[in-house]
This record gives structure tokens, C-alpha cells and sequence, in this order.
């Protein structure tokens, strides 16, 4: 499987990536000035701090006098009041910045989701689009708002800071200035190796969760091996490799911090060696040492955080890369400009302009292949099915059946020749006005969270509740309904988990019945139902179908002999068609899936001593 995750790390800053984030970042630029602009003040009475110290040494402590301490308490009560109200306010717009870039990132991704293909979806791992959705979209806030905030503030006290200290002493300035070459190659070398280690770390972080997923997830099937062990042996491999390179990571952090408060320390030593000389030697005032010692003990955190902020800027491109990627992806299958000119698109259509459907297909002279294979899976292949027609596909498991299927809704499309519907190609119409007019039920039907009403009027809003509950009797799914705590108020799950997949299909069926289709596909709908219920839903499709167009993929071939063809499919083509009747008098395929089939199920009869 290809690797998702797959970045290179070592890339250096680039506002190219960080432009496709414009369109996100741009309607906050609001609140960012805000957040600047408070940074900006924060910064200054932090700057000013140490003034004020100067100013309480020089004017009091030394001289031992109480001249002006009134207006130094008011200043050192007035400015920490307004800085706090300052940082409610950064703190406020960083939180909308921040929350207000996720939820743009996440509502632009989940709308082009649904603009993909199933082709998408068929070679994408749904953990990859969760982690892009969630994940790398906070990241992403995260680092614009507090990323932009702490650069900020950084930046103006460093400038600060060096401006006031070269106006106090320029001496001693330099010599602060001095350490900073040193701690910035200190900085770029450790940020760097810790940069690579941590995206190893992160990596074998999400391995450990994926394998905690399958172990949980696949618990029934290891203890049925007894591959307990062998499972524990590959977890604690996995998490071996994590702890080594956690703990490199550990270690260079351990290494970098102490390096960088020896710089510190270089500093202040600096400080108290040539300002001691300073004010011995050459009697210079003592409040520029108290200034001095303040500024040097502040400034190098700032620094490292720029630093720090940089090395973000470049890991969090990852994120940026994969968001964009996914949000550049183009579906494989789109509307024409023409056609979504007259018919709209999924989230405006025009149904004004839409032409009611009768259900009449074929298939004309049509070559395909799917987009990652190398063969052709039907080639020049030609089929009529008037509308109201009942079609039948058949094979053996993983012949291709769910091909055609696929082609009919327009899950893809021909790489040669035309599909029409009602005489024209489905092409010159939109896609939304196709799946508008499908009922579709899988063997493996999915569920939305909520009640068993809410996901049987899921295709239909507006239905009401007898809507609802008659489209449930048609396919007798109102008698196991009536059955649970709740009826009809039942709490299905996540996915419907808490049901049976034989009462999920039931439920999926009633909602095909509620949005009545003109075209109906059914992908071995019965196959997770008793015999007893399967006869009732045969009775019920036989209803069902009558005057619609229907594709059925036949799990057991008894149920599907009134079709009015017959399709057999084998690897991936078409090798029969006929009635039921045609294709047991030709003796071939069909009839051997047939008979076979038929003595299976009466040996089975018999072992069950009916």
C-alpha cells in the first residue's frame, strides 16, 4: 500500500505551499492585525519592565529615597491591569482565528468529498481522509493563530529589548548581542535533528495506532488462530521501534535545552563581569547592571522561539501539502460546464429543467476498464433494457457482476462508447439527476447514526411518519421492527451496529421503497436474510419492481428465474445472456451455476431434516 504519510520533512520553508492556505487565512486577516497589533503592546510593556526596575534602583533603592514611588507602584499596577487586558483580547481573537481556519479547512474538505468519485474512495484509506479532516486541519489553525502570536510578540521584544539596550548601554549591549550568533547555530543544528527524529516518531506513533486498531478491531479472529502471541510479538516490535527513537528524541532535547541556558548563563556572566567592572572601576550607575541582568534573563527564550516557530512553519507544511492535495484532487467523474449550466450541480441543482426518467438504458458499443487496470473488462459490448425491465446478473464471486451495476449509475463511466438513458447519452445530463432516480441496496447496507424512522426517510426528508411506516410493511420489515424495544424509535448505532446486517437490509430496503426509484439496484439484498424472510422479500421485490427498471445481483439463482434476462458474468465479461429458460435449454454456464446451486441447497435441506 502506498504511503500516505509520505513527506519529506527537510524541506525548506516555502510561502508556495503556504499560499494555497491564503483562501482559509485571508477572511481572518481581521482578527490577525488584532492579534498583531495586542502582540505589539504586550511586547512593549514587557519592554518596559525592566525600565521601570532601572528607574527604582537609580531613583530609590540606591539613593534610599521615597521621591516618586507613588507613580512607580501606579505604573507597576496600571501596566500589568492593562497587559492582562490585552491578553484577554489576543487570547479571544486567537481562539476565533484558530477555530475559524479549522472549521473552513474541514467544511471545504467534507464538500469536496462528496464532490469525488467512488473510485476515490475505492484506493483511499478512510483513515487518510479522517486524518486530513481532523488532524492536519488543526495543526494548521494551531500554527496560524498561536504560531503568529508568539512570532509576533517574539519579535517585537527582541527588537525591543536590543533597541532599549543600546540606548541604555551600547557596551553591554554588544556583549548580550554577542551570544546570539552561538545560540542561533546551536538552535538550527538541534532544531533541525529533532525536526527528522520527530517526524520518525510521529510516523511509528500512527503505526501503533493502526496495529491497535486491527488488534481490537480483529480480536475475534486472533483468538480463533491462537495468534496471540504473534500478535503481541509484531505490537511490541512496532513499539520497540518507538521507544528508540523516542527516546533520540528525548536525548537531543535533553542535550539542546542545557546548551541553551549555558548560553544564558555565558550572558549573565558577561554581564556581571564587564557591568561589575563598569561600575567599580569607572563608577557607571548600578541600575544599568539591574537593567541588564532583566533583559539578558528574557531574551533568549524569545529567540529559541522564534526558532522553534520556524522549524513549524516547515514541519506543518506536511499538513498543508496533504490538505491541499486532497482538496486539489479532481474527480474522475464531472458534469460538463453545459450540462451543470442547465441541470445545476449536487448542491444547486435545477430540477426545473430536469426531464422526468422512464428508465430505459443501453449500452452501445462500450469498452471499459477501470482507471488503475490494464485490461478491458467489457470491449464493444451492446445491450437494450426497456424501461421496466427486470435484469438479472449472476456469476461467481468476484466475476465483475457489480461492473455493469457500476456503469448503470454512473459510479463510472465507458472509456469507449455511450450509455444512454431514455435515447440520450447519460452524459449530457448531471450526475444528481441519475442518482436521483436510483434505489440502491447493498448486501452489506450502511446505516446512519440516529433512529430506524430517521434512516428509512434518510432519501426523503420530508416523508411522514405512515409514509415511512408503509414503506417498512411493503418489505415486511414493520413485523421485526415491532419486535425491538423502541420500534420504530430504535437507536441503530454507529453504522447500524446495533442491528443485524439481515435487519439492517430490511431497513435499507424500506428506504429504497420510501424515495420510489424508477431505476432499482439490488447487490445480493438478500443474501444475510433466513430463508423465511427471504421468501417474504421476494415477494415484496416481485411488487416492487413492477414497472421499474432493475438491476439484480442474484446470490441465490432460484429467486431471480421470472427476470426478463439473464446476465452470467465471468472474469469480468459477459459470457451469456437469455431468460432463465433460454440460458438452462443452451446447458452452459448458467445452467451449471444452476443445477449446482440447486443440489447444494437440497443436500443442505436434508441435514437440517427438512
Amino acid at each position: 500500500m502506498a504511503d500516505y504519510e509520505d513527506f519529506d520533512y527537510n524541506k525548506p520553508m516555502s510561502v508556495r505551499i503556504w499560499k494555497k492556505m491564503l483562501p482559509f487565512i485571508g477572511p481572518q486577516r481581521q482578527y490577525l492585525i488584532r492579534c498583531g497589533a495586542l502582540m505589539l503592546c504586550v511586547a512593549a510593556i514587557d519592554v518596559i519592565y525592566p525600565l521601570l526596575l532601572g528607574y527604582a534602583v537609580r531613583n530609590n533603592i540606591v539613593p534610599r529615597s521615597t521621591e516618586g514611588m507613588g507613580k512607580l507602584l501606579a505604573a507597576a499596577l496600571i501596566l500589568p491591569a492593562i497587559q492582562g487586558l490585552f491578553v484577554r483580547f489576543f487570547v479571544a481573537s486567537g481562539l476565533t482565528v484558530e477555530v475559524s481556519i479549522s472549521r473552513a479547512l474541514r467544511n471545504a474538505i467534507f464538500l469536496h468529498l462528496q464532490k469525488l468519485d467512488l473510485s476515490y474512495y475505492n484506493k483511499t484509506p478512510v483513515g487518510y481522509m479522517m486524518a486530513r479532516t481532523n488532524s492536519d486541519t488543526s495543526r494548521i489553525g494551531e500554527l496560524v493563530a498561536w504560531g503568529l502570536i508568539d512570532f509576533s510578540w517574539s519579535v517585537f521584544y527582541c527588537v525591543g529589548v536590543i533597541i532599549s539596550m543600546f540606548l541604555v548601554h551600547w557596551r553591554l549591549a554588544l556583549v548580550v548581542c554577542a551570544t546570539i550568533p552561538p545560540l542561533a547555530v546551536l538552535t538550527w543544528i538541534f532544531q533541525n535533528k529533532i525536526l527528522v527524529v520527530n517526524r520518525i516518531v510521529r510516523k511509528f506513533n500512527s503505526k501503533i495506532t493502526g496495529a491497535m486498531n486491527e488488534g481490537i478491531t480483529g480480536a475475534r479472529t486472533v483468538k480463533v488462530l491462537v495468534t496471540e502471541e504473534q500478535s503481541l510479538r509484531e505490537y511490541g516490535k512496532i513499539t520497540g521501534e518507538y521507544r528508540r527513537y523516542a527516546n533520540h528524541l528525548a536525548f537531543l532535547r535533553a542535550v539542546f535545552i542545557p546548551l541553551v541556558l549555558f548560553v544564558g548563563s555565558l550572558a549573565t556572566a558577561f554581564i556581571l563581569g564587564y557591568g561589575g567592572y563598569e561600575i567599580l572601576i569607572l563608577g557607571a550607575d548600578l541600575s544599568i547592571l539591574a537593567i541588564f541582568l532583566q533583559y539578558a534573563g528574557g531574551f533568549f527564550d524569545p529567540v529559541q522561539n522564534i526558532a522553534n516557530i520556524l522549524t513549524e512553519l516547515v514541519s506543518t507544511q506536511a499538513n498543508v501539502e496533504r490538505v491541499s492535495g486532497l482538496l486539489e484532487q479532481i474527480p474522475a467523474i464531472t458534469d460538463r460546464p453545459e450540462v451543470t449550466k442547465k441541470y445545476g450541480d449536487t448542491f444547486s441543482p435545477k430540477r426545473e429543467n430536469w426531464e422526468p426518467i422512464r428508465g430505459e438504458i443501453e449500452f452501445r458499443n462500450v469498452t471499459f476498464r477501470y482507471p488503475d487496470g490494464g485490461e478491458n473488462i467489457l470491449e464493444h459490448f451492446n445491450l437494450y433494457v426497456a424501461a421496466g425491465t427486470y435484469v438479472a446478473i449472476v456469476g461467481e464471486t468476484g466475476a465483475g457482476k457489480s461492473t455493469l451495476v457500476n456503469l448503470v449509475c454512473r459510479f463510472f463511466e465507458p472509456t469507449r462508447g455511450e450509455i444512454l438513458v431514455d435515447g440520450r447519452d447519460y452524459r449530457d445530463r448531471s450526475q444528481l439527476w441519475l442518482h436521483s432516480a436510483l434505489g440502491y441496496v447493498l448486501q452489506s447496507p450502511h446505516l446512519f447514526t440516529g433512529t430506524i424512522r430517521s434512516n428509512i426517510r434518510y432519501g426523503r426528508p420530508e416523508a411522514t411518519d405512515e409514509e415511512v411506516e408503509a414503506a417498512a410493511r411493503i418489505v415486511h420489515a414493520d413485523r421485526t421492527i415491532a419486535k425491538l424495544e423502541k420500534g420504530f424509535d430504535t437507536e441503530v448505532g454507529e453504522g447500524g451496529d446495533r442491528l443485524s446486517t439481515g435487519e439492517k437490509q430490511l431497513i435499507s430496503f424500506a428506504r429504497a421503497v420510501l424515495a420510489n426509484p424508477r431505476i432499482f439496484i439490488l447487490d445480493e439484498a438478500t443474501s444475510s436474510v433466513d430463508t423465511e424472510m427471504e421468501m417474504l422479500l421476494q415477494h415484496a421485490i416481485s411488487r416492487l419492481l413492477e414497472g421499474r427498471t432493475s438491476f439484480v445481483i442474484a446470490h441465490r439463482l432460484s429467486t431471480i428465474r421470472g427476470a426478463d434476462i439473464i446476465l452470467v458474468v465471468h472474469g469480468g465479461k459477459i459470457i451469456e445472456r437469455g431468460t432463465h429458460r433460454e440460458l438452462m435449454t443452451a446447458g452452459g454456464a448458467y445452467y451449471e451455476l444452476y443445477t449446482r446451486q440447486f443440489e447444494e441447497e437440497a443436500e443442505e435441506q436434508v441435514l437440517l431434516g427438512h
